[in-house]
């Protein structure tokens, strides 16, 4: 179950990826366009509705994939799987750039085409990078293969207590203190056991 969650984890990511990340990332880099020109004058953004829209769009992106790399409970699928995805395209980049830019889909829309500037620019490739280091961390897999056994971690816990009770010997029932025991006391004498009936020639009640 925590696979299918992470995979399906993934798949969220490519989308916001894709289509809130390369959105705000193209009207980022549309604000520094020459590159001498300064975004705003050189003044403040705060007024620029579009500029703080496309910023949240991109630090959202970067907040979803530091979420799913950095915690425990999630399958590191949930970031390897976009993040092998990323590094296949940069690599193929390298090889033919014809080709990778071929398989980015609505080239002709925004979010194509910040896809293809965040590749061109090395962005692909440095998140990939940073995204499949979950894979390479053994603790993240070892809680992957204890919640597919259906067992979570406290249920684990709690079994592993139960058996470690369950193997010791009962304890023996209780019994009161044999007057052997008591100081100075010499020689056999007789045991009672609590829920033991009385002999028959003692009295049931103490006489008042």
């Amino acid at each position: 179950m925590r696979h299918l969650i992470g995979v399906v984890l993934a798949i969220v990511m490519v989308a916001v990826l894709f289509f809130a990340g390369a959105w705000g990332y193209l009207r980022l880099t549309a604000l520094t366009v020459p590159p001498s020109q300064l975004p705003g004058g050189g003044g403040s953004l705060l007024s620029d509705h579009g500029m703080l829209a496309s910023l949240v769009a991109v630090a959202a992106t970067g907040l979803l994939a530091g979420i799913l790399a950095a915690v425990p409970r999630i399958s590191p699928l949930a970031a390897g799987l976009p993040g092998l995805l990323l590094l296949g395209l940069t690599a193929l980049y390298l090889v033919s750039v014809r080709h990778a830019v071929n398989l980015i889909p609505l080239r002709s829309h925004t979010y194509g085409t910040g896809l293809e500037a965040m590749l061109f620019h090395g962005i692909l490739g440095a998140a990939g990078l940073a995204m499949i280091i979950p894979l390479f961390v053994p603790s993240r897999w070892r809680a992957r293969r204890t919640a597919g056994s259906g067992m979570t971690e406290d249920s684990e816990d709690n079994s592993s207590l139960a058996e470690i009770t369950g193997s010791q010997e009962p304890t023996e029932a209780f019994r009161y203190p044999e007057p052997a025991d008591q100081a100075g006391a010499t020689g056999p004498s007789p045991s009672f056991q609590y829920g033991q009936a009385l002999p028959s020639g003692l009295p049931r009640r103490l006489p008042t």
